[in-house]
């Protein structure tokens, strides 16, 4: 198991390397795009608004919809690996995280696309979560892999977030 999520985290960083060179060396990686918004890309950028949709509403059923297993996060100084929708549906509870963080909403700041090829796409974020009485009171920066399913349905793969 310790090997498996090691190599997980060569991946992420290779990734992460790979994409912080690519914003530092503009023009270096033909699948950078050469525009960053997210609207060029609406398939992405339908599964982005309901993933956080989802996230709003607590519906950890359709948010894992918006997920491809397994799914990888990396945050909090760890990594975990959920093989299946039901693995995160068993370790998520949104009513618990809304309880313990005074959380009831996240929005969305801004969605860059920083890398894009016809199967994969790196998404830049940053979002900010608001608290019972609708103040913001925390943003983080994140990064988002997309990956095209052989049906053709994109999912998040992956999410590298500095969000506890």
């Amino acid at each position: 198991m310790f090997q498996m999520f090691r190599s997980i985290l060569v991946i992420f960083a290779v990734i992460g390397g790979i994409t912080w060179s690519a914003i530092t060396f503009s023009g270096v990686l033909t699948n950078q795009p050469s525009d960053s918004r997210i609207s060029q890309y609406p398939a992405v950028e339908a599964v982005m608004m309901e993933y956080l949709r989802s996230f709003n509403a607590k519906d950890v059923e359709s948010w894992s919809k918006t997920m491809l297993f397994p799914h990888i996060r990396i945050a909090s100084g760890g990594i975990v690996l959920y093989p299946t929708a039901s693995d995160l549906a068993s370790k998520i509870d949104l009513y618990q995280f809304a309880q313990e963080n005074n959380w009831s909403r996240s929005e969305w700041k801004t969605l860059d696309v920083i890398q894009a090829s016809p199967e994969k796409v790196h998404v830049k974020v940053e979002f900010t979560r608001y608290d019972k009485t609708g103040e913001p009171y925390v943003s983080y920066n994140s990064l988002y892999v997309l990956q095209r399913e052989k049906t053709g349905d994109w999912g998040i793969r992956a999410r590298s977030s500095f969000a506890p």
